[in-house]
C-alpha cells in the first residue's frame, strides 16, 4: 500500500449537487427550491412544530402526570461475564473498573447485573446491584459490600457561620 493508491471505501464519498449551472442539468435556475415563498429564500426553513401561527398540536395538548426524571440515578452497567474475564486479584470497586475500561464516562455509581455466569471468588465494593448478580456472587463464594452514592448533599445548617466564627476566632 502507498499513499497514492489510497482510495475512499466505495459508497464513502458522494457526487456533490452542483446548483444553478443552467437548465440542462436539472439543478439550475432555481436549484431545486420550486418558486418563490418562504422555503425558497436563505434562511427560510420554519421551526419544528411550527403551523403557521395556528396553536401548535404541543400547546393544545395539556400536560399531565408527573415526571421524576431529574432525580433518577444512571448508574453504569457493568455484567458478571465481564468480570468473570477481569485479571484482578483483591477488592473490585469502580477505580479498578474505570482502569480495566468496564466504566468510562459520568455516571452516578456501578451496577453489577447478572448477565453471564461467575467462578471466581470476587471481593466487590459497588453502589448497586441486581438480585441475579447477588445470588451469582454469593454461590461463587465472593463478597459483596454496597457503598453509598455521593450526591453532594447540602452543608448542614449554621455550618457556614461556625466556620467564619471559628477563623475570627483564630485571628484574635
Amino acid at each position: 500500500m502507498r499513499l497514492h493508491t489510497l482510495k475512499p471505501r466505495p459508497g464513502s464519498t458522494h457526487r456533490v449537487k452542483r446548483l444553478g449551472c443552467g437548465e440542462s442539468s436539472g439543478h439550475g435556475k432555481t436549484s431545486g427550491k420550486g418558486h418563490k415563498g418562504q422555503k425558497a429564500r436563505s434562511g427560510g426553513s420554519l421551526r419544528l412544530g411550527f403551523e403557521g401561527g395556528q396553536m401548535p398540536l404541543i400547546r393544545r395538548i395539556p400536560k399531565r402526570g408527573f415526571n421524576n426524571t431529574a432525580f433518577t440515578i444512571d448508574y453504569a452497567p457493568v455484567n458478571l461475564s465481564s468480570l468473570e474475564k477481569l485479571d484482578v486479584t483483591g477488592v473490585i470497586d469502580e477505580a479498578v473498573l474505570r482502569k480495566a475500561g468496564l466504566v468510562d464516562g459520568k455516571w452516578a455509581g456501578v451496577k453489577i447485573l447478572g448477565g453471564g455466569d461467575i467462578t471466581k471468588k470476587l471481593s466487590l465494593k459497588v453502589h448497586a446491584l441486581s438480585a441475579s448478580a447477588r445470588e451469582k456472587v454469593e454461590k461463587a463464594g465472593g463478597t459483596i459490600e454496597i457503598v453509598p452514592l455521593k450526591l453532594h448533599p447540602a452543608p448542614a445548617r449554621g455550618s457556614r457561620i461556625a466556620t467564619i466564627e471559628a477563623a475570627r476566632a483564630a485571628k484574635k
